[in-house]
């Protein structure tokens, strides 16, 4: 693992920032991007959260091997300790799908640093062998193809996938994704991927047990994540709340950035 610091944009405070640093000692908001992505795939969802979190700092990082961060290889324990250093001391953490993963990570890795917890289109990972099996060799699969046809083919061919059929070309935030580079891609396919990840379900009632808050959000549209979303939020306990988004797919922030500015203003303000 690269130790470089992630690249990272901070708005209404200055790197890298603490409680002390926001408005009225305001905790800090971490946004962290799915795969394919970089932080500025959160502009949608900032436009309306300036709106109606005026005072709440924020801080985008990019993940390791997208965007400003393309050279920084690191799985997802990894990718959990370089991420605690964004922020100095405790903040709120809202991740989706792949940022899901790793925020998801975070919060056991480094819990004095987590105060709540968003977890947006996630999973806790895949619990039978043979399915993890499978799919890293997908994901292996799919590593070698952003290396063979270069980034814009695998972001055409990444944003056709179901997954994403409910959402309009126009809010996928292609362009944004143009900036990333094959080997970044490719790096975190092998080592972040679904299938490189040890499944933590048998862990999540720690959070609960811990009083950790937190907000598990999926689409209405995405049948996959939503009995995901349903069952993290079991699992954790009465510290979670589950949100359903109408009307969304699986990138229901992108489909529906307003109303999940409001979930995101809500829980962390």
């Amino acid at each position: 693992m690269t130790r470089d610091r992630l690249s990272a944009r901070y708005i209404g405070t200055t790197p890298p920032p603490d409680a002390k640093a926001g408005a009225a000692g305001a905790v800090p908001l971490v946004l962290v991007h799915g795969f394919t992505q970089t932080g500025a795939s959160w502009s949608p969802v900032l436009n309306y959260l300036r709106e109606r979190a005026p005072t709440l700092p924020l801080a985008v990082p990019d993940a390791p091997g997208h965007g400003g961060s393309s050279s920084v290889a690191a799985d997802l324990w990894q990718a959990a300790q370089l991420l605690s250093d964004v922020v100095d001391g405790p903040a709120s953490w809202a991740g989706y799908s792949m940022g899901a993963r790793m925020v998801l990570h975070l919060a056991f890795a480094r819990p004095d640093k987590v105060k709540r917890l968003v977890l947006i289109s996630g999973t806790a990972g895949i619990d039978d062998a043979g399915e993890r099996k499978a799919r890293r060799e997908h994901d292996e699969t799919l590593a070698r193809k952003a290396e063979n046809v270069g980034t814009a083919a695998f972001v055409r061919e990444w944003l056709a996938q179901p997954l994403f059929s409910t959402l309009p070309p126009d809010m996928s935030g292609a362009d944004d994704r143009l900036a990333n580079i094959p080997a970044g891609l490719a790096s975190s396919l092998r080592l972040a991927g679904t299938g490189s990840q040890q499944p933590l379900w048998g862990r999540l009632g720690e959070l609960g047990q811990a009083g950790l808050p937190v907000l598990v959000v999926a689409g209405s549209l995405d049948g996959r994540y939503l009995a995901l979303a349903e069952r993290i939020a079991g699992s954790i306990g009465s510290t979670a709340r589950l949100a359903v988004v109408e009307g969304a797919g699986h990138a229901c922030h992108l489909e529906r950035p307003a109303e999940v500015a409001t979930l995101l203003a809500e829980f962390c303000s």
